[in-house]
């Protein structure tokens, strides 16, 4: 296994991330537990979840099974680099969602318990709150790690401005500010291309993809319904999505098998390589629903992509081509 640094920290992770999105839904507990033993014997030591996961609102299903599985010891907890989110409704009263103060401090502390750790390697806004000032959530965040109960601040499904004006309100408050991006990037999906990635490279973030398999479309013929985290191609929304995209996109993924045969690689490993050329890209999150999945997709971890290749991507999937305002300005 490859590690790199998350961004401008000295914290080193794995070049594959594993979601547990499909943890409780698709994926029954022992399996799950399964999948995680046999990442850490990978060398994978980056697990991303969220307190949404598992679907039954204020639950946190999924961050229960984690939590299960680091009760067992053998070094779990230590061994890996956690990462779970906060903002999605974990009940229906008023501030039970969001990014309120309230709710952050409210919503590490009842992950913390599902998790069964006294601390998140990485707390992850899981999407913009626009009704809620900046420099409140720092505030809240500041205490958490005061208290030593999170460590590294990341964002997720922010655009270029949000990660912007978030840094700089981090550093006008001496804080290390977001560390990180969860975006969804992929082949069919490069709109981060245009500010997101330039936003991360120029702060000194990591890029986390969600989807990396464009919801199972990128998985080829023969392993639709591949497994990703956050919003993958077996789990709660990938099938729909992965299908509207496949009769979206039908023409493109079919010139994409057959240059993945000629490359004697499987679709969705090139797919993932062609994220993980990216110097921005900290690792893909791969969510498997079998240990199998998990296994098959290392392989891109061994997949380098020549100049012809990449020119051949670019030509089926073009993205902007240049970052804002360049992509569509002089």
């Amino acid at each position: 296994m490859d590690y790199t640094r998350l961004g401008r920290t000295g914290l080193r992770v794995s070049r594959c991330c594993l979601g547990t999105m499909n943890f409780g839904v698709d994926t029954k507990e022992a399996d799950a537990f399964a999948i995680m033993d046999r990442a850490l014997e990978l060398g994978i030591n980056f697990f991303d979840t969220a307190d949404v996961y598992g679907w039954k609102q204020g639950e946190g299903l999924t961050e229960q099974i984690l939590g299960r599985w680091f009760a067992q010891g053998g070094g779990r907890r230590d061994k890996v680099v956690l990462a779970t989110k906060v903002y999605g409704p974990m009940g229906d009263w008023p501030n039970q969602g969001r990014l309120s103060a309230l709710h952050i401090r409210q919503a590490c502390e009842a992950s913390l318990r599902r998790l069964q750790t006294d601390h998140l390697d990485l707390y992850q806004m899981h999407h913009v709150d626009r009704d809620t000032p900046v420099d409140e959530i720092w505030q809240a965040m500041e205490l958490l790690v005061q208290q030593g109960k999170i460590i590294y601040v990341g964002s997720s499904n922010f655009a270029g401005w949000h990660i912007a004006r978030a840094n700089e309100a981090a550093a006008r408050r001496s804080f290390m500010g977001l560390v990180c991006e969860q975006s969804r990037y992929n082949l069919l999906e490069r709109t981060a291309e245009l500010e997101v990635l330039p936003a991360c490279a120029g702060y000194g973030m990591g890029l986390i993809p969600w989807s990396p398999l464009g919801s199972g479309a990128l998985a080829g013929s023969g392993r639709r319904g591949t497994g990703e985290g956050g919003g993958g191609g077996g789990g709660r929304r990938g099938g729909r999505w992965g299908q509207e995209l496949i009769a979206k996109h039908g023409e493109k993924l079919a010139r994409f098998q057959v240059l993945c045969t000629e490359l004697g690689h499987e679709p969705a490993d090139v797919a993932l390589a062609w994220l993980l050329q990216n110097p921005v890209v900290t690792a893909p999150i791969v969510g498997p629903r079998t240990r199998e999945q998990l296994e098959g997709s290392m392989r891109a971890l061994e997949i380098k992509l020549d100049a012809p290749t990449n020119a051949r991507l670019d030509q089926i999937f073009p993205g902007p081509g240049k970052p804002a305002p360049e992509a569509y300005a002089w």
